[in-house]
């Protein structure tokens, strides 16, 4: 972080009152946590893969999944999302995925709240 934006943050107020006031204002998401499953690797990965990228278009566009950030080095973690709904329906909704079900990806849920004014 440069030295300028740490000047502009040191000069930005933030009172209990101010952080109090955005905690009581968080909505509940839940995070995805997507990793390699079992077939990761298998010879049809790749087509399924490109399936579960169009759902998760269809997802966005939906409203349901408003943050979709595959992950791009060589760890297990396929990629995180966070979904606009409860755990229990993200796994509903997660448990539908063609590479879910071809055992090419496999996932975690957490609850998160999110804060007004929270973007990209």
């Amino acid at each position: 972080m440069s030295e300028r934006r740490r000047l502009e943050l040191d000069e930005i107020e933030m009172t209990d009152d101010a952080m109090r006031a955005r905690i009581a204002a968080a909505h509940s998401y839940t995070l995805v946590l997507l990793s390699a499953g079992a077939h990761y690797r298998s010879e049809d990965a790749r087509s399924i893969i490109w399936e579960h990228g169009r759902r998760n278009m269809r997802l966005a566009d939906a409203g349901v999944m408003p943050i979709v950030c595959p992950v791009r080095d060589d760890t297990p973690l396929c990629g995180i999302a966070i979904m606009a709904t409860t755990p229990e329906r993200a796994a509903d909704i997660m448990d539908g995925d063609p590479g879910v079900r071809a055992g090419v990806f496999a996932y975690e849920l957490h609850p998160v709240s999110g804060f007004p004014g929270s973007i990209l």
